[in-house]
């Protein structure tokens, strides 16, 4: 069983597409969560751009990274997909297997029009999708991570 958890700074779009894609594709062989360092509430954008893939996170909450670590939770990885200077904040989970770091950028963070919003935000879902399928493929033993990945702490392969 792969027990995975996605952290990112809000946990408002990026760790929640990437639990969606996670929990869409993955099978019964994953257990996901997605959390936060500052957890706020869905991006309005994310929610938008994933219902057009068909997933709905309009019901979803956000939740601290931190509340996890001290409840004792044990995932066997751990991905951030922060950015590079948000992803040391991560904490070190007992039992973790995997720590992984593949960053994008924060839709919170995106300028413009709505719509080129929208269009910036429906290019780093796309990212995630194709990352959580090169994920799948990785933890299952079926094939190498892509060049974006980077293995942060491994107690097993790499």
């Amino acid at each position: 069983m792969h027990k995975v958890l996605f952290v990112c700074i809000h946990n408002s779009a990026r760790s929640q597409m990437a639990e969606a894609y996670l929990k869409t594709f993955g099978g019964p062989e994953f257990e996901v969560e997605s959390a936060g360092f500052e957890p706020t509430s869905i991006n309005p954008l994310v929610v938008e751009v994933m219902l057009e893939d068909g997933i709905d996170l309009s019901a979803n909450d956000t939740q601290s990274v931190f509340e996890l670590f001290q409840k004792g939770r044990v995932f066997t990885h751990v991905v951030t997909v922060c950015d590079d200077s948000q992803e040391s904040k991560c904490p070190i989970y007992p039992g973790m297997t995997h720590r992984l770091h593949l960053p994008f950028p924060d839709p919170g963070h995106l300028t413009g029009s709505h719509e080129e919003q929208l269009e910036q935000t429906r290019k780093i879902r796309d990212s995630i999708k194709a990352s959580i399928e090169e994920f799948i493929a990785w933890a299952r033993n079926d094939a190498p991570l892509g060049d974006a990945w980077t293995i942060k702490g491994s107690k097993a392969r790499s």
